[in-house]
């Protein structure tokens, strides 16, 4: 008797938990959530690829010493390409983009674990597939000398370098947050611009301590694709 009740209460446990994870990903078959995956791998292919682009330094190999990239460009390249992305893909995903902001959402459960799992994954891979694509396009003699891979100055240590990582990412959240508060009643203008600007903002203070990321899908996609994992944590 007494081992049919621990088998009972074997097969109950196993039951509960199936019906657990059964209620985690209801829903994912259906076209609106593959639909709004999708939307999150297209737009951080994009935003991957643009922003990428424009840390490519084209005078690489034709003086001694070529001239740093541009940090007004990049930084308003990054922004302007989130905002664009977050205004176009904003009705079908929510306009994530960044795991972190996908991270955000699911610990105050304005989204399903579920989905949180999916748009991480087509974030990942569209900032791979960005990245890649840009490698493709790409003269050997540019890309060698980076393809806006993320690396920490020298100068500092990583632990203040991962000080500047969460305050830049902070503040990106709590922009967003902020912005799409349904219960302000005193919102007003574009939410992808101020959005946009955030990312602006964090790339022009954080660029010459940690390359600005902001973004884990935005940092693995150069890094898996140039293999250079020096500062990749």
């Amino acid at each position: 008797m007494q081992v049919m009740r621990r088998d009972y209460r074997r097969a109950l446990s196993r039951c509960n938990c199936l019906t657990a994870v059964m209620v985690a990903f209801k829903g994912i078959w259906t076209k609106c959530f593959w639909r709004a995956v999708s939307g999150e791998f297209l737009a951080t292919l994009v935003f991957v690829l643009f922003g990428l682009g424009s840390t490519l330094n084209w005078s690489a190999g034709e003086t001694a010493s070529p001239p740093p990239a541009d940090l007004v460009l990049i930084s308003l390249c990054f922004g302007l390409s989130i905002a664009t992305m977050a205004q176009c893909f904003g009705h079908i995903s929510g306009g994530h983009i960044n795991p972190a902001v996908t991270a955000a959402m699911l610990v105050t459960r304005k989204i399903s674990l579920a989905k949180a799992l999916f748009y991480v994954l087509a974030q990942c891979l569209g900032a791979v597939v960005g990245a890649g694509l840009l490698y493709l396009v790409t003269p050997a003699a540019v890309t060698g000398a980076g393809l806006g891979v993320t690396t920490v100055n020298p100068k500092i240590s990583v632990g203040h370098a991962l000080v500047v990582e969460l305050v830049i990412t902070f503040q990106l959240v709590f922009t967003i947050f902020a912005t799409c508060d349904s219960k302000r009643t005193d919102l007003g203008g574009s939410a992808s611009l101020a959005i946009g600007l955030s990312v602006t903002i964090g790339h022009l203070f954080a660029i010459p301590f940690t390359g600005a990321s902001m973004n884990p899908a935005r940092s693995l996609g150069p890094a898996l694709v140039t293999l250079n994992f020096g500062d990749h944590w």
